[in-house]
């Protein structure tokens, strides 16, 4: 049984797919923090100075924090900002990934053709040409 584990362990398919997930999960704090610390600051600009992550919804009465970390330890909160926020970074990893994936199957398009073999002549067509030299001997 540990045999037969090892060999599973050890496929090609099975390290493939943990390296895939290890470069996933790095490739996603650094579309996090692309969104976080870049985008989502330059967006709440351009809306007139506002952040996103601050917009929440009381449920209840007691909630007078202004921020929406504080908020939520004061009672329960729906943090739309933080929905918003998180929206917004799923698009930007959609696209990041749709733009990898085109480069990547352009990159396998461009791949030169093997070589064209010329097609052997049906074998009438062979056939043909061999009387055909054959009668141009004779005379």
């Amino acid at each position: 049984m540990l045999k037969e584990f090892r060999e599973f362990a050890l496929k090609g398919n099975v390290v493939d797919l943990a390296v895939g997930v290890i470069i996933g999960a790095a490739f996603g704090k650094i579309v996090a923090s692309m969104v976080e610390d870049i985008l989502m600051p330059i967006i709440g600009w351009i809306a007139g100075g506002l952040d996103f992550s601050n917009y929440f919804l009381p449920l209840v009465k007691g909630v007078t924090a202004a921020s929406y970390a504080d908020a939520k330890a004061q009672g329960a909160v729906i943090g739309y900002g933080q929905f918003l926020t998180i929206s917004i970074n799923f698009i930007i990893v959609a696209w990041v990934l749709f733009v990898v994936i085109k480069a990547v199957n352009k990159l396998r398009r461009q791949a030169p053709p093997p070589p064209a073999v010329p097609a052997a002549p049906p074998e009438d067509v062979a056939l043909l040409r061999e009387i055909r030299d054959l009668l141009a001997k004779t005379k």
